[in-house]
């Protein structure tokens, strides 16, 4: 999570929801948003890191299926969650970068 690198003051509260019999949907609802490690094929040792939106600039998780995300990064993360039949509820939040701070996690 990273706040900085969008200075912005316009943020948007993102809520998701996956039925819970739709596994291989809420699987994939995690990679886009926590991001994922994926490694070679046939035992190649090779790793890429494909990063989620939670490392965008600006974007907070804030708990289970809930982000702080800049408006742009809301529109999208929307788009592409409500195209696998997800539910995604986003709306305009006022909320500055210091309080966004207490919800930042420990690493």
């Amino acid at each position: 999570m990273v706040i900085e690198g969008y200075s912005g003051s316009e943020r948007r509260l993102l809520s998701y929801d996956v039925r819970g019999v739709a596994r291989p949907v809420a699987s994939r609802v995690c990679h886009i948003v926590f991001g994922r490690v994926r490694r070679g094929e046939n035992g190649d040792a090779a790793e890429r890191i494909e990063r989620g939106f939670i490392h965008r600039p600006g974007v907070v998780w804030i708990g289970q299926s809930v982000l702080v995300l800049p408006p742009r990064d809301a529109d999208e993360l929307t788009g592409r969650l409500r195209s696998m039949g997800v539910r995604v509820v986003h709306e305009p939040v006022g909320i500055s970068a210091l309080s966004l701070r207490s919800f930042l996690r420990l690493r």
